[in-house]
């Protein structure tokens, strides 16, 4: 009996110390995650940004935000760990050990002169005769008498003095931390053997089938492998930023969105105000609508809404449709950066992706979060990606951008290199904005980051490069903010959720349409940036030979660069074969409009021989540098339109003439286009 008792009272300990195991772990790693998004969550302070209500932080958007199932399911485990402790508190102080001293008010070893005045003096407050409570009474009889007897006898005294207890030497016993009911019949052995079982194999394996079933439907980017195959299979190497859109609604994700009747006059309403954005052939628009309302009814939704977003038309949509809005929108930014990797995946046998339809899968990103049309891209005036860096900024609009553009600025990059004041007088005199306006759109343009590149390639331990060589990639990104952060969130008051800036480092040869090396660049993550970057230097600086004070006076300066606001990107490829290059070297941002950069390069490598000087890197103006390379930014807008312009609308012929530079085969078609801001054609001051 007393060791069923004894198993009944550890039962709660042993659940106590499972939900510990796993809840104080979990608990931990959410409250880190939750501190992590507090010191990211710097953001936009202007006004458009305030009154979205997405950075507001109201007491009912705090309890909305708190109160998901994961977070309720952990503070009601909480709770019930609390009143197991509470509960386990109060068995064990009422099964505390016997201790005759302590009950009569004793030090231990006290005389037995001691031991009897001890006791007349509690018989006087706890004697039935003296206290008719029942609770004194008991009290009396079971723990006064009891501990008299066990001093005042000499065996169960010396027996206490000798074992901890008077009845002598004590066995030891073992037992199961099971409930009492379970052990007390034999009756209940096939509910034991369930719980075992159950607990031991059962448990396990069900945990076992939804870990290994939800592994197998998504990826680490919690991306369904069925919209990987797809996006890998409609990938084409020559896509413009409409036809990308056709591609990435194809998600499977998209396809799950519920199809409800009620759905079909608000999704006609929408139809009709976003048609003009649809890219449909208004010679036989009839049939173009017919067309578009035949294809998947998820596939049409999903367009739609995107459109609503890129439109900024949310507010035309039914209750129903603000929650798929939403969940589009939530979907969108890890959609698009798997979308953006089946474009750069290897596409021949030198490993090379492809260019134009990742410069697409930006351009389509950037239009998203800042709710910008993908129209608004057609080059215009001299700007390659036309009108669509102004509508990002607060209040602007197209007919704001008509009138500044009287004024001959028809470029947003000589809107950002104008002084305040000059910009202030022009928006206030021929834009007739307020001062607080003209504060908010200093606000975003101080916050708009400006990328520069340095770049450096080579082969480890040689002086140049010829073909067949592993050719080491070292670039540092460099990012400024007038505002003088380095990583923050971007302006983007109609994108819902919050959205961190990221980078693509590309670098591809146009004519070819082939992405030799990319790498994505997050300037958020510091502690991890500088990690990688000074083990890459340091193994770098090993590799050359140099001793132990050189290599920390170069991870120092590495470190200072990181904090300062610098990216390094790293990486290996094998040299091609013998022939002149021209390649560009892309930084790419997600979220901003009109902050790209590129920087030219002219590669020269030889014929790989046994003896004599290998080739490298070289420009048209000049010999051969040390390192086998140089920069060359685009002298203007010219030169740089050229090269490279974003398209939306169609689809144009793609043939280009054969290059005169020897190497691989192109994966996609020869062209002479890109992707970038005005800034990206720009020099540097």
């Amino acid at each position: 009996m007393a060791a069923s008792e004894e198993n009944n009272a550890l039962f709660p300990i042993f659940i106590l110390t499972i939900m510990a195991l796993a809840l104080v772990p979990y608990t931990i790693m959410k409250l880190c995650s939750a501190a992590s998004k507090e010191t990211k969550s710097i953001h936009c302070k202007c006004s458009d940004c305030s009154h979205s209500g997405k950075y507001r932080r109201s007491l009912f958007k705090r309890i909305s935000n708190f109160s998901t199932c994961s977070n309720l399911t952990i503070v009601l485990l909480w709770v019930v760990m609390i009143v197991l402790v509470y509960y386990i508190k109060t068995q064990s102080a009422e099964n505390q050990v016997f201790d005759p001293f302590q009950i009569l008010g004793l030090e231990p070893g006290a005389p037995e002169s001691e031991i009897k005045k001890a006791y007349r003096k509690l018989s006087v407050v706890y004697h039935p005769d003296k206290n008719p409570d029942p609770d004194a009474n008991k009290y009396f009889v079971e723990k006064i008498v009891k501990a008299y007897q066990a001093l005042t006898d000499p065996v169960s005294r010396q027996n206490y003095e000798t074992y901890g207890h008077p009845d002598g030497r004590q066995g030891f016993e073992m037992g199961i931390a099971l409930p009492k009911f379970l052990l007390e019949s034999q009756k209940n052995g096939g509910i034991l053997l369930l719980g075992i079982v159950g607990v031991c194999i059962l448990l396990p394996l069900v945990i076992a089938v939804v870990y290994l079933s939800k592994s197998a439907k998504y990826t680490g980017n919690y991306v369904m492998h069925q919209t990987l195959s797809t996006y890998y299979y409609f990938m084409k190497p020559s896509l413009a930023p409409s036809k990308v859109m056709d591609v990435f609604i194809k998600a499977a994700e998209y396809t799950e969105i519920p199809i409800r009747r009620t759905d079909n006059e608000p999704l006609q309403k929408l139809f009709m105000l976003v048609r003009s954005e649809l890219n449909l052939d208004l010679k036989n628009i009839k049939q173009e609508q017919a067309k578009f309302w035949k294809q998947h009814p998820a596939l049409v939704k999903t367009e739609l809404l995107i459109q609503a977003q890129l439109t900024r038309e949310p507010a035309s949509l039914s209750p129903s449709l603000q929650g798929d809005f939403k969940h589009v929108l939530e979907l969108a930014p890890r959609l698009l950066e798997e979308l953006m990797k089946m474009a750069l995946v290897p596409r021949n046998a030198q490993g090379q992706g492809w260019l134009r339809p990742a410069i697409g899968v930006v351009e389509l990103s950037q239009c998203i979060i800042q709710a910008v049309p993908l129209s608004a891209r057609k080059a215009t005036g001299g700007s390659s990606e036309g009108i669509s860096p102004f509508l990002q900024l607060p209040h602007f609009s197209e007919a704001v951008v008509k009138k500044i553009a009287r004024k001959k600025l028809r470029v947003f990059q000589e809107l950002r290199d104008m002084s305040m004041q000059e910009r202030a007088e022009l928006l206030s005199q021929v834009a007739g904005f307020s001062p607080a306006e003209v504060e908010d759109v200093e606000t975003v343009l101080a916050a708009m980051p400006s990328i520069s590149l340095d770049v450096k390639c080579e082969t480890e331990g040689e002086e140049g490069i010829q073909e067949g060589d592993i050719v080491t990639i070292n670039a540092w990104v460099i990012l400024q903010r007038d505002n003088g952060l380095i990583g923050a969130l971007p302006h983007a008051p109609y994108f819902p959720f919050h959205k961190e800036e990221n980078f693509w480092f590309l670098l591809a040869d146009t004519v070819s349409n082939n992405v030799w090396f990319w790498q994505k660049v997050n300037f958020m993550e510091e502690a991890a940036a500088i990690t990688a970057a000074s083990k890459t230097i340091e193994d770098t600086m090993e590799g050359s030979g140099a001793n132990m004070k050189e290599i920390s006076a170069a991870i120092k300066e590495t470190v200072d660069k990181v904090k300062s606001g610098s990216r390094l990107v790293t990486g290996k490829l094998p040299a091609p074969a013998e022939g002149n290059y021209n390649l560009t070297c892309y930084c790419l941002c997600d979220s901003w409009l009109g902050c790209d950069r590129r920087t030219n390069l002219k590669v020269k490598i030889l014929k790989r021989t046994r003896a004599g000087t290998r080739g490298g890197f070289v420009t048209e103006d000049g010999p051969i540098t040390e390192d086998g390379i140089e920069e060359e930014e685009d002298a203007d807008d010219e030169e740089y339109d050229e090269d490279y312009e974003s398209e939306y609308s169609e689809d144009e012929a793609d043939e280009q003439q054969d290059t005169k530079q020897k190497g691989p085969a192109a994966n996609g078609k020869a062209h002479n286009q890109g992707s970038d801001s005005e800034g990206s054609g720009s020099e540097e001051d």
